[in-house]
C-alpha cells in the first residue's frame, strides 16, 4: 500500500520515517521530493565497465563539485546523491522516481535500481541520465526526484554493501 501525504506525515511524526534535512513542504500528495546535493560522479572517458560482483563505480568515475551547476550532455550518465539522509523503519520501503516536469525535457533523475529497502538509513545515489538531444544544466538544491513510500507486510532491515552509502 502506497502512503499518502497524511500517512507520510503521521509516520514522520512517529519517527518511522526520518529525513535530514526535513521540510514539510517537500511532502506531496503521495511522495516526498528530494533534492540534488552539490557533488556528482562523472564517468572517466573510455573507461571499461565490467559487470561482475566486484564492479566499483568509484574506480571508473571522478567526484566533481557542482556548486555552480553541471552541463549534462545528451546521452550522458552521471551519479548524483540526495541532500537528504533517509531513514525508514523496518516495515516501510521506498521507490525513487523522476519528477514529471524534468522527465518532459528528457532528464531521467533515476534510471534504474529505484528500490529503497526497509530499515535503510542513508542518502540515495541517483543515476542521472540525459535522454534528450539537448544539454541540461543540473543545479544543486533542486528537487530532482521523488520518493514514493510503501508499507511492507512483515519487517526487514537492509544490511548490504551500500548501507553506509556515500557518493
Amino acid at each position: 500500500m502506497i502512503l499518502t501525504q497524511k500517512e507520510i506525515l503521521k509516520e514522520i511524526k512517529k519517527g518511522r520515517i526520518k529525513l535530514e534535512p526535513y521540510s514539510k513542504l517537500a511532502v506531496g500528495p503521495a511522495s516526498i521530493d528530494l533534492t540534488l546535493d552539490n557533488k556528482i560522479r562523472v564517468f572517466n572517458p573510455n573507461s571499461q565497465h565490467v559487470v561482475n560482483e566486484n564492479v566499483d563505480y568509484k574506480k571508473i568515475t571522478k567526484l566533481v563539485d557542482i556548486v555552480q551547476g553541471y552541463i549534462l550532455k545528451p546521452g550522458e550518465l552521471v551519479l548524483g546523491i540526495t541532500k537528504e539522509k533517509i531513514t525508514l523503519s523496518e516495515n516501510i520501503c521506498g521507490w525513487l522516481n523522476s519528477r514529471s516536469r524534468f522527465a518532459r525535457i528528457g532528464l531521467m533523475s533515476h534510471i534504474t535500481a529505484p528500490f529503497i529497502a526497509p530499515g535503510v538509513s542513508n542518502k540515495q545515489v541517483l543515476e542521472i541520465f540525459n535522454a534528450s538531444k539537448n544539454k541540461i544544466k543540473l543545479i544543486p538544491g533542486v528537487k530532482i526526484c521523488q520518493l514514493v513510500l510503501q508499507e511492507c507486510k512483515g519487517k526487514a532491515r537492509y544490511s548490504g554493501i551500500f548501507r553506509n552509502q556515500e557518493l
